[in-house]
Parts: structure tokens; sequence; C-alpha cells
């Protein structure tokens, strides 16, 4: 019987071979997309999983009355580890912030991530040196990941430890490097390139004011971690009123201060960051079930189409004794069939596209490597598409009665035409949903690309640097010689640049009222290098002394904030310095689009900010190479301190990063947008034709009685234009809401546009119009005589 039923599938698989491939090409290319997304969505949601207590880890963060932030006092890891005996392990972590040359006798690397790590996080991440864990009086020692060690160590022989250099050649500072570890930290939290390892990296500080750490702390099995948060918040407000901070600061009193942020929150949905990651993968993982959901529509759709064609087969069955239940098993096992090839091909076109998909969002996705999640999530799929695609059609082919399908009394068609219907509607209204989110995220984009960012980025560069300028005088020197170079305009240093970098945050009084505000610290010329315009007052100037002891400038956010009239003369308490200030700045989207401007506050001495090490430089465009040839020929006498490695980065291109997700997003939906319709059209066009066919009688007694081939071509693409308006219809209120709900995520957006969607409503009738006519063209062309004979 199987074998019976096995050559009946293949033969009408092989009779209807243009409806077959339809059905799995369609099927094929949409799982291809979702194995995609299923394997960046597996990739993205799984950081730090291989960790053993990876649900137990937690990051302190403190929330401000103004902000959130995860950076913590160095004290309170080890408070929190004498005072809690739940807590089983606390430790420090701390990013040293710059770029860092490191080399050997063999070669040099340029360390990017150099992160201090105490023994309890490494613990807790499972980093493991290959000598162990650093004794307890160890102080730091160094470590290499594997992989950059042998850049520098190229022969088997030249095992750890061995000695690097860290710094410029003519500053450089030796250093062990005592061992390497085996550790790809790409999917992990806790990235670092170099690696100083100790079991107190905070040296006995014990200031509660600094906050410059990350405090990570692992728990024990069934704490009550709210409980836990409520006495480490009691903890830290005792410790920072005995640092001096009174009871009724606004930054402590009659609030929580203290939170614990889930180590599987971090990467995606940090309490303190971005949740832009979160925001395009969940985009992602729902375009991809739309896509699926298109894709079974359209099988569902034209299975149901060839329903007649089945009909007498189901017939003769039952009137030999097949049941209701064999029949619809062996309808489902012929679907089934169909998912397994449109599987397999989805498998081979996936592996064909994941190249274009991992170079697009920087990821190392494979379906082979490592992909034990993809195991059981296949099967689990094939199961569920073949239920819903089959189950449906599987009934309607099982149900058919004996008795009117052999008389030839079949009207299943028509029973079952407001399902096509509306799963015709269906298809293309997500297509619409698609076609018009393309749109509207292009219009963002463009309007990021092109709005006034109230600053210049361009013909700026950021140079690579490690020397510390904390004094206003220890930069003269250099901003002199890189100054006489033939194209320099302008030459500052500064704590940040405007990449999108969060800046330092501190309290600041003005008249009475108190509030936080970001703070740069900042160098002569630095809004003349970055063409911030002045709004009123003036900019810092070398004519006034006082600028480089108590001067200070606001953008206009910070006067807002403050609430202050006529704020130049006026003076701002931070840091324990009377401030003047002397001037107020436009408003710049230095953390580009979907952040508010922060109010910041603008000084060049500032003892309780970070050091001044980001050199910039405004260069005439006409003489960008030859500015740029210069500085690197003379790097090494400008800036004696930094050495000979001269690296530098164009500020426009580190700003453009920032819309490296919006472009993400982007690229997501023109090739959603490009598959629905192709699904769709695909349905379309044999759905039209077997309309087409099963009017074939009707279009040639209308020729006979004197309808014009226009008057045919009139009447089939009216019945499929009104369930394009409708599927229109149906999408745009669903896309507006989404399209608003996005659009919602930046600060600075464009408003709704109107365009998307008379462009979707344009795009799906002139494919309609098209795809119908060609079908109905070859009913028209038909001779009446030979469709109407009898015998």
């Amino acid at each position: 019987m199987f074998r019976m039923n096995l050559k009946i599938a293949l033969r009408n698989l092989w009779k209807n071979k243009v409806y077959t491939a339809i059905n799995i090409g369609g099927l094929s290319i949409a799982l291809a997309a979702f194995i995609i997304v299923v394997l960046y969505v597996n990739y993205e949601t799984s950081y730090d999983k291989n960790l053993p207590n990876y649900d137990r880890i937690y990051l302190v963060g403190r929330s401000m009355p103004d902000f959130k932030t995860d950076y913590t006092p160095a004290p309170l890891a080890k408070a929190i580890r004498q005072n809690f005996p739940e807590v089983e392990l606390a430790g420090l972590t701390k990013n040293m912030g710059f770029e860092m040359p490191v080399s050997s006798d063999h070669g040099k690397i340029f360390s990017s991530n150099a992160l201090q790590v105490e023994s309890e996080v490494a613990k807790m991440f499972d980093i493991d040196p290959r000598d162990g864990l650093p004794a307890n009086d160890a102080g730091l020692k160094a470590y290499l990941p594997r992989p950059l060690y042998k850049q520098l160590f190229p022969k088997e022989s030249m095992k750890p430890p061995q000695m690097v250099a860290l710094g410029p050649s003519n500053g450089a500072q030796a250093e062990k490097v005592s061992g390497t570890i085996d550790r790809d930290d790409e999917h992990s939290n806790l990235k670092f390139d170099l690696l100083a390892l100790g079991n107190d990296i905070s040296f006995g500080d014990q200031d509660y004011g600094a906050n410059n750490f990350k405090t990570f702390i692992q728990v024990k099995k069934g704490t009550d971690v709210k409980a836990l948060q409520e006495k480490i918040d009691r903890l830290y407000k005792k410790e920072v009123v005995k640092a001096g901070v009174s009871p009724t600061d606004r930054r402590i009193a009659g609030r929580s201060v203290i939170f614990l942020d889930p180590l599987k929150n971090l990467h995606l949905r940090p309490a303190a960051g971005s949740d832009a990651n979160y925001k395009v993968v969940m985009a992602l993982f729902g375009l991809g079930i739309l896509v699926m959901v298109i894709a079974c529509i359209n099988f569902t759709n034209l299975t149901i189409a060839q329903a007649t064609k089945r009909a007498k087969e189901v017939g003769v069955k039952k009137v030999l004794g097949a049941y209701r239940f064999n029949l619809t098993f062996q309808f489902l096992a012929e679907i089934f069939m169909q998912c397994v090839l449109a599987l397999i091909m989805g498998l081979i076109v996936a592996e064909i596209l994941l190249p274009v998909f991992n170079n697009l969002f920087s990821t190392p996705l494979s379906l082979w490597r490592s992909n034990t999640t993809l195991y059981w999530q296949l099967p689990l799929l094939l199961l569920l598409i073949t239920i819903i695609s089959g189950i449906y059609p599987a009934l309607v082919l099982s149900g058919f009665k004996p008795a009117a399908v052999l008389k030839g009394n079949l009207q299943t068609s028509y029973k079952t035409l407001w399902l096509r219907n509306a799963l015709l509607a269906g298809q293309f209204g997500i297509a619409i949903i698609f076609i018009t989110g393309l749109f509207i995220v292009n219009s963002q984009l463009k309007y990021m690309r092109t709005e006034d960012t109230g600053f210049k980025p361009e013909q700026v560069i950021s140079i690579k640097n490690m020397v510390l300028y904390s004094q206003p005088w220890s930069f003269r020197d250099v901003r002199e010689k890189i100054s006489k170079i033939p194209g320099v305009n302008y030459v500052t240093v500064a704590s940040d640049i405007p990449d999108g970098s969060k800046a330092g945050t501190m309290n600041y009084k003005i008249d009475g009222k108190e509030a936080s505000s970001d703070f740069l610290y900042v160098d002569f010329d630095y809004f003349e290098t970055l063409g911030i315009r002045l709004k009123e007052g003036r900019l810092f100037s070398w004519k006034f002394n006082a600028d480089t002891a108590n001067s200070a400038i606001l953008n206009e956010s910070a006067v807002a904030r403050y609430g202050v009239k006529d704020p130049v003369g006026k003076t701002i308490r931070g840091c324990d310095i009377d401030y003047k200030i002397v001037g107020v700045v436009k408003d710049f989207k230095s953390q580009g689009f979907q952040t508010a401007v922060e109010p910041t506050v603008y000084t060049i001495k500032n003892p309780c900010g970070n050091f001044k090490t980001k050199i910039m430089i405004n260069v005439d465009e006409q003489r960008m190479a030859l500015v740029l040839t210069t500085l690197k020929s003379q790097w090494s006498s400008i800036n004696k301190l930094d050495g000979d490695d001269f690296r530098y980065d164009f500020l426009d291109e580190l700003y453009g990063r920032l819309f490296k997700k919006q472009e993400q997003l982007q690229a997501v939906f023109f090739f959603a947008a490009v598959l629905t319709i192709f699904i769709a059209v695909l349905g379309l066009f044999a759905f039209s034709a077997f309309t087409t066919n099963s009017r074939i009688k009707e279009i040639s007694i209308r020729k006979v009685l004197g309808a014009t081939d226009f008057q045919v071509l009139k009447l089939l693409n009216t019945y499929f234009i009104w369930i394009i308006l409708v599927a229109n219809l149906v999408a745009w209120p669903l896309t507006y809401m989404l399209a608003k709900k996005w659009l919602q995520t930046f600060a600075y957006r464009i408003e709704m546009p109107i365009l998307p969607f008379l462009v979707a409503a344009v795009v799906t009738s002139v494919l309609t119009i098209i795809i119908v006519s060609i079908q109905a063209q070859k009913a028209v062309r038909r001779n009446p005589a030979e469709v109407l004979k009898y015998e």
C-alpha cells in the first residue's frame, strides 16, 4: 500500500511539474532565508551561554537621577564579597581605553581592547590561562589570546613566558607575557585582545567617588536576587555616606540606586546601554517568520487550487474502502515529501548566501560548525511547515464525497474560493508591509545622512594616541608642530570624540539647582576643529588666561536643563571648582540620531575627568593626502612620546558607523521585499493560471457572444485587482503602526511619509496586471470552437 501511494505521489508531482516547481522552489527560498535568520538569532542570543553558571552571573550597575551606568567604584566588589554569603564570587574589570602597540623582535600587534580582570571574574567567565590563575601575591600577569601570541612569536619553540614591549618604540615598557588563553571572545560579553589578570586590580583603591570599574558577581543557587539587590543598595548608600556624600543628596536619597543586570541581557538588552542589537534581532526574526508564513500560504493556496484534479482518485479510493484518516495521512505524506525536498534545497541556498550575510552583519555563522541547536530545530521546522502548509489541503482533499465526485458534480473550487482569495490577499499583504517598510527605512536613513548634525566631521582626522595631555600647556608643542603643516586648519585634543561614545557624567550646580550633565575635557580650538556653532558668548581662547583654570562652555541642552536665563557670566560648580560660563554652543548630535543631545559642560581644566588623548586635526579638502603623508613622516618628531606608530581614522567614517544597524535593517528589508514579492508573484502566476483555465469555457462563451479581447482581460484582471486592493487596505494600518513604533526609537526622525504606501499599492497592482494578463492572453487566443466542442 505504501509503495502504491508513493508511486501515485511521485506521478502526481511529475505530472504537474510547473506547480511542483513553484511550490518547492518558493518554499525552499523562504526556508533558506528562515534558516539564516534562525542561525543569527541563535548566535545573538547565546552569548556566554556555554558558561556553567550563565544564569547566576550579574553585572552591578547604578541608577542615577538622569541616567543608568554599569560603572561602579573599586571597593564595592570587595564589600559585596565580605558582607553577603549568598554571593559566591565578586570581582572587577577595567578597560584600558586606548590602542596600545605590543611588539617583540618577531612582530607587532596593536591592542585596542586591553582589559584588566580580577581572578574571580576570570572564574565566572571560564578564563583559564595555561599556567593557571595567579597566586594571591602575584600582582598582575599579562596574557594573550593564542592567535595573537603566534603573531608575536611565530616559532613553536618560543613558548611563554616571553618579554614584549608595551607602547611606542621610544618609550616602551617591558612586560612579561606569562601565557596564552585558548578562548574565542567573539561570542562573549567580556572581550579582550590583551589580558592583565590579577587578584586585585584596584590596588587598594577605596574611593567611592570614582566610578571607573565594572563589578561582576556570581550568586549561589536559589538566591533571591531582588532581595540581594536591595541589600547591596543599602550597603552602597551606607559606604558613600561614609565617604562624605550627604544622606539627602539627590543621587541616593529616596530612591534605589543599585541594580543587578543578568548576564543574559548584557549583549542585547543591557539596563545601562542601547538595545539597538535586540531590535535588529527581533526585527529579523519577525521578518523571517513573515517570509515563512507567505511561503506556507503560497504552498497551501496552490495545493487547494489543484484539488479538483485529485477528486476522482479520492472518490474511487473511498468506494474501495479507504477511510478519511488514510487519505489525510497519504496527502500529508505527499506534502511532507515536498517539504523535505524544499528543506534540502533551502539548506543549499542558505550555504550559498551565508557568506553574504556574514559580511553584512560581521558574524561567523556556519551551518555545520558548532551548530548543535540547529540539529533539533530543523526537524521541528520541517514538521511545523508540513502541518501548517498541509493540514488544511489534506483535509479538503480527503473530504470529497464519492457520489458527488463520480457524478462530476464537484464544486470544491467554489467552496474554497473564499479561503484562496484570503490567502492570496495575505501573501500580498505581507509583501506590501516589506515594500512600504523598505521605503520608510530608506527615508529615515536618507534623513540621517543629510540632516544637519550640528558639527562637521568631514575633513577631520582622528589620530590614535597614547599620550595623556592633561595640562593645557602639555599639548602646546604638538599643536604648534602640526599647525605648521600646509593644509592644517585647526588642531585640538579632548577626552572624547563625537563618534557615539558616551562622555563622563557629573553633578553640576547653577543658582542652587543641581543636576547631572555630561562633561568633556577639551582644549583650545575644539569647537573650531569640529565646526560647532557658537550661540552666545565666546569660545575658549589663548587670550584669556582664566580659560585654562575655571572657564566653562555649555550647550543649549545644558542651559535648558538648568533653566538658566542669560547664562554667560554666571557660575557653575562641579568637581569642587567654580567655573565661569563664558559661552553657549549649539547642540550637536555627537551620539547619532537615536539619542537626544545630552546636556554637556565643556572645560579645559577638569581634575575629575578622563585624560585628554583624542587628537583631532581639521584639514583642507584639497591637501588631505599631503597632510597625511607629512604627518606620517614626521610623527616621531611631532609626538615624541607616542613613537613612530602613526595611525588615524577619518571622523566622518567613525560617525557613520552609528548608522550601521539601520543600514543592516535596510538591507534586510530590501532582500525580504524582493523575496516576498517573488514568492507572491509565483503564487499569483500559478493561481491565475488555474483560475483562467477553470474559466476557459466561460471566456469562450463570452467571445462567441461578442466580447472583445480587452473586455475579457479586464474581467480577469478586475477580479485579482480587487484582492490586491483589499490586501493594501489591510496591510497599511499594520505597516503604519509598526513603522511608527520603529521611528519612535529615534530622538530625531522623519514624519511618517505617505508616498511609500502609494508606491506599494502601485507596485503590487502593476505586477498583478502583468502576471494575470500573461495568463489571460493564452486563454483569450484559444479558438472557442475547440474549447466548447463536446465530442
